[in-house]
């Protein structure tokens, strides 16, 4: 009888364990992001620009996916979210998002998991592209597809696995998956969701979005935005980092992808990021480039957060030092990509564009901008200060190390 008890016991156990265990395998996580990203940067879907059929493809596929995982729909029209925007053709002025009739529409994505709590959290990405260029596109041949396979069908891939990974967990949240479309023109998807909500925005918890998440370096460096949008995330974000990952970290709730448009509705936000490249709005940015067990430490490392903040209490709110709108606005270019996982002193480049001052004035990728005029630069914000104080045929002599040679050279804007 006592045997019959002791197996009955660790039946059970082994019962609870199982139920509260993901049985998505790193093998299993890595074959599912190659066979989505695989998809999403196909030729066939003509880079994904909103408002056309390759966009729509991607979509489908995003939505089926959800379904296939069990997610219920959670947008206007079933998982998907269609809106409107009327460009202006006064350059000076911003497009109308969520108009009727005229415009482009694009489709957001919306899938959802209820576990009956009050709050929910939302776990984003945009799926969207630059088609065969347009203005956002750093290519200067003929037009030609730009797949954007880490910009951003490596965030929207990491979505869909994570949908995955978590509905198979049970957890004191809901969740709402979504997948933006218009990010690429100006936040339009992200911006219209966090206006037409399809949850009530006073539930959500906080705000997770994956942008360019897909080639991680060497030093396993992943750069994470919006870490002063709430006070406990310093100290989550260094609690879970069992891969050692090196984490570079900025306050500011503001930035060029998605979150922004959650962080100004006021919710705690993260952006997750694993840096620029050569192949960054260019039609090289193609699937066979991603890191793929580095887009697997990643999503591993989300998973942990969601876990960790799975044992705490809705997270406060707090406004960041810079998103009162007073942010530098610059009508110069040096011509360079920076390097936005540098961590020293300075202004790291990772790229340079022919025919631009920095290339004239024999600047390299790796070289650190050090002084611009009479400005000291010591990180990425005091370079766009002193960069705001200069207009087109100015000159000026920017300092530089390469290495460990302190160079000096004069370019014209």
């Amino acid at each position: 009888m006592k045997s019959l008890k002791r197996l009955f016991l660790l039946i059970t156990v082994l019962s609870i364990t199982f139920a509260c265990t993901d049985f998505t395998t790193d093998k299993e996580l890595k074959v599912g992001l190659e066979k989505d990203i695989t998809f999403l940067a196909d030729d066939a879907l003509e880079g994904r620009a909103i408002g056309t059929p390759g966009e729509e493809k991607a979509a489908n596929y995003i939505a089926e996916a959800f379904e296939k995982i069990g997610l219920s729909p959670k947008g206007t029209d079933g998982y998907f979210q269609p809106f409107t925007v009327k460009k202006s053709t006064n350059p000076h002025e911003e497009a109308v998002v969520g108009t009727d009739g005229e415009g482009v529409t694009g489709r957001n994505v919306a899938g959802f998991i209820d576990n009956g709590s009050d709050y929910t959290v939302v776990i984003g990405a945009h799926y969207d592209h630059l088609g065969y260029g347009s203005e956002g596109s750093l290519f200067r041949g003929e037009p030609a597809i730009h797949n954007g396979a880490d910009d951003n069908a490596s965030g929207t891939s990491a979505v869909i696995q994570l949908a995955k990974i978590l509905k198979a967990k049970k957890s004191k949240y809901n969740f709402l998956f979504l997948a933006f479309s218009g990010e690429e023109n100006g936040l339009w998807g992200s911006n219209y969701f966090s206006k037409n909500s399809t949850v009530d925005l006073a539930s959500v918890n906080y705000m997770i979005n994956m942008d360019m998440v897909g080639r991680m370096n060497e030093e396993k460096t992943v750069a994470i935005n919006g870490v002063g949008t709430s006070p406990l995330w310093i100290e989550k974000l260094e609690t879970i980092n069992s891969d050692s990952l090196k984490l570079v970290t900025s306050e500011s709730g503001v930035g060029p992808s998605d979150h922004t448009s959650f962080y100004l509705q006021d919710l705690p936000v993260l952006h997750f990021f694993t840096g620029q490249h050569e192949d960054y709005h260019k039609p090289s940015d193609d699937a066979d480039k991603i890191n793929y067990d580095g887009l697997v430490l990643v999503i591993r490392y989300i998973e942990r957060l969601v876990d960790e903040l799975d044992n705490e209490d809705k997270l406060a709110f707090t406004k960041t030092n810079d998103s009162s709108g007073d942010n530098p606005r610059f009508t110069v270019s040096l011509g360079v990509v920076p390097d936005y996982l540098f961590d020293g002193q300075g202004m790291r480049i990772d790229g340079v564009t022919d025919g631009k001052p920095a290339s004239a004035a024999g600047m390299k990728k790796g070289d650190i901008v050090v002084k611009l005029g009479d400005s000291t630069i010591v990180d990425m914000m005091s370079y766009m200060r002193a960069l705001s104080g200069f207009k087109a045929g100015q000159q000026t002599v920017v300092e530089f190390k390469r290495g460990e040679e302190l160079k000096a050279a004069e370019v014209k804007f």
